[in-house]
């Protein structure tokens, strides 16, 4: 059995690769991903829907692995804390606050691209209100990883 894995493809305006797999993004795809990879590790919350700017600001972080000239508070707030002493101490044995937004990132697609594909299916959880991911056959959900948590460097939004 000659079984190749397929990519994830959304469009053409982003690229993630991780070993032979390279996954494409439209952007309003990826930036939807983005923000929620941030609401994952806690640096913004779960009610937080961001802006324009915002989420430029958030896709130069993953993008280039800094952010340039910010053109929002949240840029601001989010490239003061990359090179905060206490964070990179703590995240160094985890990765990165820009690793996990791209892991975070790519593994959404990831597990999208298997229920596409047939080898998990998906089940809305409104307790946690989050999905859960289930090879077929198994009862049990399969367990991912718990991202590190950015809470205490969260964005604090004066809307």
């Amino acid at each position: 059995m000659n079984f190749e894995r397929k990519n994830y493809d959304s469009g053409r305006d982003y690229v993630l690769e991780y070993g032979e797999l390279k996954f494409t993004f439209r952007e309003a795809d990826f930036r939807q991903r983005l923000e929620h990879a941030a609401k994952m590790v806690g640096i913004i919350d779960d009610t937080t829907v961001l802006n324009d700017a915002e989420l430029e600001d958030l896709v130069d972080l993953v993008v280039n692995g800094e952010i340039p000239e910010g053109i929002s508070d949240f840029g601001d707030h989010l490239e003061s804390i990359l090179y905060d002493d206490n964070l990179m101490k703590r995240t160094d044995q985890d990765g990165s606050l820009v690793h996990w937004l791209r892991r975070l990132t790519f593994r959404g697609a990831w597990l999208d691209q298997r229920v596409i594909e047939g080898e998990l299916k998906v089940e809305f959880d409104p307790d946690t209100n989050d999905f859960l991911y289930y090879q077929p056959g198994v009862e049990e959900p399969i367990k991912l990883a718990e991202p590190p948590s950015w809470t205490h460097s969260a964005y604090q939004f004066g809307r």
